[in-house]
């Protein structure tokens, strides 16, 4: 059974995040800025249908994710890097996994809790950033 990730999380580390807005082709000063942010998460969650939306909030640009678990969809990162990508979100194992195909190869993300922590690891062409997250309701 899937684990129901609703809550809202507040950043506590992140890693390499500059390494990875590189490899997205972001520019020097938007990485600069990206990288002092501490981002929110806030997540909705209905196991019984598999939707969720995932909201990443900061206090520069935020970032709305609508979908249902298992259904392709189009996903448009124009807030992130100008780009559209067919993503795919689902359970692998107890790990929550995103699949993003477009211009840029191996490009996803990967969600998983352990304890009151919300893991993130987000890759692209080789390159993976990790942030973490705690439950704060």
């Amino acid at each position: 059974m899937a684990l129901n990730l609703s809550g809202f999380y507040q950043m506590v580390s992140q890693e390499n995040m500059d390494a990875y807005l590189h490899a997205l082709d972001i520019n020097f000063a938007l990485r600069k800025i990206v990288c002092l942010l501490h981002p929110s998460k806030e997540i909705t969650h209905d196991p019984a249908t598999g939707h969720m939306k995932i909201r990443t909030l900061t206090t520069f640009r935020n970032f709305n994710m609508d979908f249902t678990l298992g259904q392709a969809f189009s996903e448009d990162l124009g807030p992130v890097d100008g780009r559209v990508c067919e993503t795919t979100v689902d359970w692998q194992g107890d790990k929550l996994v995103c699949v993003q195909k477009g211009e840029k190869e191996n490009r996803g993300w990967t969600h998983w809790m352990e304890g009151d922590l919300l893991h993130l690891e987000m890759r692209v062409e080789g390159v993976v950033a990790k942030q973490v997250f705690k439950k704060v309701q």
